[in-house]
C-alpha cells in the first residue's frame, strides 16, 4: 500500500515520539519498529527517518548519545526527553479528536451509501 505523502509527514513525529516512548532506540531499529506495528503495510527509508530524528533533536524532544552495538558497531542512540514526552501527550490528544472525527465521518457515509435511494421528484412537484 501506497501512503500518501502528506499523511506521512503528519504522523512521522507522533509515531517517532511513540516509539521512543517504548525506550531508546537507533535509527533502523526505528524503521524496523514502523514496519513492525503497520504489520508491513508502512515502510519508511532513511532518507524520512534521519531528518525528523535530527529535527526533534534540535527542538529538544530526544537526545542522541553515541553507543555500540554488540556486534560493536558505532550506533547513535535517541531517547525521549520529559519536553519529547509533554509533545507526544499533547500528540495523542490531538490525534485522538481527528481519528474521532474521522470516525464518525466515514460512519455517516458509510451509513448514506447504504440508505435506499430517494425517488427522483420531478420539477413542479416540490
Amino acid at each position: 500500500m501506497r501512503f500518501d505523502k502528506d499523511l506521512v509527514a503528519a504522523s512521522a513525529t507522533p509515531l517517532v515520539l511513540g516509539i521512543l516512548a517504548e525506550g531508546e532506540s537507533y535509527g533502523y531499529a526505528i524503521l524496523k519498529r514502523v514496519t513492525e506495528l503497520s504489520g508491513g503495510r508502512m515502510h519508511w527509508t532513511d532518507g524520512m527517518l534521519y531528518p525528523l530524528l535530527h529535527r526533534l533533536e534540535r527542538l529538544g524532544l530526544v537526545v542522541a548519545t553515541w553507543g555500540t552495538s554488540e556486534a560493536g558497531r558505532r550506533r547513535k542512540h535517541y531517547a525521549l526527553t520529559p519536553a519529547g514526552r509533554d509533545a507526544l501527550a499533547e500528540r495523542q490528544e490531538q490525534w485522538s479528536v481527528v481519528a474521532d472525527v474521522l470516525h464518525q465521518v466515514w460512519r455517516s457515509a458509510q451509513q448514506a451509501a447504504q440508505a435506499p435511494a430517494r425517488p427522483a421528484v420531478a420539477d413542479g412537484w416540490a
